[in-house]
């Protein structure tokens, strides 16, 4: 069979009509972004931001135009604001005026994280750090496990798009289902439910997505999940300070983040950078964890520093902000959590687990107090001097 062209994926959207113009979205360039590959197709609708309410029911037009197409497999279509706009340009907001990107719900004070299927999740927590490789992601599925292991419902948002960890980790395969064709049911396994792009493209299949289309795609993935009632989100921040960590800390009631860094200084400068973010669009950082913190060699107990130590409680300290405990480099950690069985899950009893337990009670306490309650905390308002 021939591979599959743009040209393909154009012509089929001919059939779908923008709302309003009554035009197909192809002649109206409103087509961008297309990704083609293994018989999975991604693309971006680009719409004006005013009218997203509109768009839902043409994006799954679209979306179902597509994988009519012969050798299509899967067919993802997101929506996003860009330059180009079908209908009036919105006017620019006033000097001072306060940019809300949160659309049709932004008067109330609400953010689109929280309307829809998120509308139960009382708080969204982030686990982040400046750059990859610090082991963000094992120390996000295993506070989400600590967490649930305090008694609290608690689910994953994995917001790296690029390179999405977490259906590994929680040794979650397939995909979400959505009963009425809107709202995407989440996956789940060892009781936490779950969203990812990995749930939706192969796990060799790389995302090749502007900016835009990402921001488009975290916005859905949460809000049109029917994430249920949640005491916490968790979410698996991609590493670095860019267009994604940004969207998300604007757009999203996030009640606290958790920067998480191994001790060597180049890991910390980035970490810095990191915390500083958080506090810019004002997100409280519940505290630092300091990863891969120590090796203790199993056979001869011997105790080396890779990375150094005490780094992360040093950073901590000046930036005068929590340091919530030290996770060992340890190959169990690393091989539990490749395999699909993160340590909190596969040894509670373990010292691993307990070091996990202690972070999890000082977040849950953070965010929820230690008598579980805690108001729900709205998103920021950016303001432009």
């Amino acid at each position: 069979m021939a591979d599959l062209t743009e040209a393909q994926i154009l012509d089929a959207l001919q059939s779908v009509q923008d709302p309003l113009a009554k035009r197909s979205l192809a002649s109206l360039d409103m087509i961008s972004g297309i990704a083609i590959k293994n018989g999975m197709v991604q693309f971006s609708i680009e719409i004006d931001p005013a009218r997203a309410g509109e768009y839902e029911a043409v994006r799954r037009a679209a979306e179902n135009a597509v994988a009519r197409i012969p050798g299509v497999l899967s067919a993802t279509a997101v929506l996003t604001a860009e330059s180009k706009k079908t209908g009036p340009a919105a006017p620019p907001p006033s000097a001072g005026a306060s940019r809300n990107p949160q659309g049709a719900g932004a008067g109330s004070g609400v953010s689109a994280a929280k309307q829809g299927g998120a509308a139960g999740i009382k708080h969204i927590v982030a686990v982040a750090s400046g750059k990859g490789g610090v082991g963000k992601s094992t120390t996000a599925v295993n506070l989400a496990l600590a967490l649930k292991g305090l008694g609290l419902k608690v689910g994953m948002l994995d917001a790296d798009v690029y390179g999405p960890s977490q259906p590994r980790m929680l040794g979650i395969s397939g995909r979400p289902n959505s009963p009425d064709g809107k709202i995407l049911e989440p996956m789940e396994n060892y009781g936490i439910k779950a969203m990812s792009m990995g749930f939706l493209v192969a796990e060799d299949q790389p995302v090749v997505w502007r900016g835009p289309m990402v921001m488009g795609a975290l916005q859905q993935m949460l809000s049109d999940v029917n994430w249920g009632e949640l005491d916490i989100l968790i979410v698996d921040m991609p590493p670095g300070t860019g267009d994604a960590q940004l969207t998300i800390s604007q757009n999203t009631p996030l009640a606290g983040a958790v920067i998480v860094s191994t001790p060597q200084d180049i890991a910390l400068l980035d970490a810095r950078k990191g915390l500083n973010m958080f506090r810019k669009v004002d997100v409280p950082v519940i505290g630092i964890v300091e990863n891969m913190s120590i090796y203790v060699c199993p056979n001869c107990g011997h105790e080396a520093h890779v990375f150094g130590h005490g780094g992360a409680k040093r950073e901590a300290e000046k930036l005068g902000c929590p340091f919530l405990g030290e996770i060992p480099l340890d190959i169990r950690i690393r091989e539990t959590s490749d395999g699909g069985r993160p340590i909190v899950a596969t040894e509670p009893d373990g010292p691993h687990a307990k070091a996990y337990d202690a972070i999890a009670r000082q977040v849950r306490d953070a965010v929820m107090g230690a008598d579980g309650g805690g108001a729900v905390r709205q998103a920021p308002k950016i303001t432009v001097d």
